[in-house]
């Protein structure tokens, strides 16, 4: 810690003589930050812009991302370049509606949260919630029902966080000001409850109590959440709810995608609860507040854009979309490549990804595990039909045209293992 340094936004701070920085409010988490970099060379001075993770212009615990007015280059996330959130107001009804049903028929929901953020922004739309629709007596009687159900944040570093937002809320925006002022702090409300201590943690699971649980990690590959989807992912009752971004080949990728078995901690679960996804809780900007992000540059727009940090298909949508709208060029950089930044932008492959061929193992152990799953599925089904003579010719039929498709899918995958 003692070679950290800490700094302000808005501050241009000098690294050398020829190199300067600032940072600027990037709105996607409490200290996140868009870059500006100055580099003079050769009597030139020119500047870049590091977009880092750009957050949403409506996440009512920060403030909104800072616009830039000029930059030479550009180098952007593009997590959800091909996506559009839905608005506030419709999330927070459908977080009401997905929680008060779950608790009425005596479930549990499960929130896998990252500790720092969405945690907190759940927090704040639960208590938030009470001020809207005070006419509405369903919309008043669903919320009854999630004030009067204990909600349990299970993470030890999302409780230190919870705590790093008290002590720093002149960063949020001007309604949360607002709410404090009035004595109504967004991150306390009745039936909040922190568990620190893992046996804390365990007796939730104990318990036949309906309740709220949020629980780190949010892909759910690491930490307490793996424990509480163990006890709860076979349950109908209950409800597992995501409410960010599941990156490929994670567990809770696996759970979104409706896979009907997934294994945790070493053992195999059917997936019989109820699985929802809520995106706009995303704390990344959509494809919209990203465009709007690079039409912020009135005064110098980019000579050129070099999109990173997201999918390929999300990568290539956000590249069209630039491109017809605004006409700079853009790059999606592969793994060790290198530019010269000038008007030739020459490239050079550096250095291959040693990871590739791992991850591209993966991939593949995957889709033979979804194909593996398909035609157990399959199997089921067709001696149910045979043991209660339902089956049609074009039933069957349909069905031989299915198997002859994975078993193209299958030699597919095959000789690509081969290469």
């Amino acid at each position: 810690m003692e070679i950290f340094e800490r700094v302000k936004y808005d501050e241009i701070v000098e690294i050398t003589k020829d190199i300067q920085v600032r940072f600027n409010d990037a709105g996607h988490m409490l200290g996140s930050s868009i870059i500006e970099v100055w580099i003079n060379e050769n009597g030139k001075q020119e500047k870049i812009v590091f977009s880092g993770d750009i957050g949403n212009n409506d996440i009512p615990l920060l403030a909104s991302p800072t616009m830039i007015d000029s930059a030479d280059y550009l180098v952007m996330e593009s997590t959800y370049g091909n996506r559009l959130h839905i608005r506030n107001d419709d999330k927070a009804e459908i977080f009401l509606n997905v929680v008060s049903e779950t608790i009425n028929n005596g479930g549990t929901v499960i929130i896998p949260s990252f500790a720092v953020g969405r945690t907190q922004e759940i927090l704040y739309e639960l208590n938030k919630i009470k001020d809207q629709h005070k006419d509405d007596q369903e919309f008043q009687k669903k919320y009854q029902t999630l004030m009067h159900v204990p909600v349990y944040v299970d993470s030890p570093l999302a409780v230190s966080a919870t705590e790093v937002f008290r002590k720093n809320m002149d960063l949020f925006d001007d309604e949360i000001k607002e709410f404090i002022s009035r004595g109504d702090n967004p991150l306390e409300f009745p039936g909040l409850h922190f568990t620190k201590s893992v046996d804390e943690s365990k007796a939730l699971n104990e318990s036949n109590e309906p309740c709220i649980i949020i629980s780190a990690s949010g892909m759910c590959d690491v930490g307490r959440i793996k424990h509480h989807l163990k006890h709860n992912i076979w349950n109908p009752l209950s409800t597992i709810l995501f409410v960010g971004y599941q990156a490929p080949g994670t567990l809770g990728r696996r759970i979104i995608e409706k896979e009907p078995k997934v294994k945790i901690l070493g053992e195999e679960f059917a997936v019989k609860a109820r699985i929802e996804y809520i995106e706009g809780f995303s704390g990344h900007a959509d494809q919209t507040g990203l465009l709007s992000f690079v039409c912020s540059f009135r005064e110098k727009m980019p000579k050129h854009i070099f999109l990173v940090h997201g999918e390929e298909d999300s990568q290539e949508a956000l590249k069209e979309k630039i491109l017809e709208e605004t006409n700079i060029s853009v790059s999606i950089p592969d793994y060790g490549e290198e530019y010269v930044l000038d008007d030739n932008l020459e490239r050079t492959q550096k250095y291959t990804n040693p990871a590739k061929a791992e991850i591209d193992r993966i991939e593949l152990i995957n889709k033979m595990q979804s194909l593996e799953n398909e035609l157990e599925e399959m199997k089921h089904a067709l001696k149910e039909n045979i043991r209660i003579q339902s089956s049609s010719d074009k039933d069957l039929a349909k069905l031989n045209n299915r198997v002859t498709d994975l078993r193209k899918q299958i030699v597919n995958i095959m000789n690509k293992g081969e290469h």
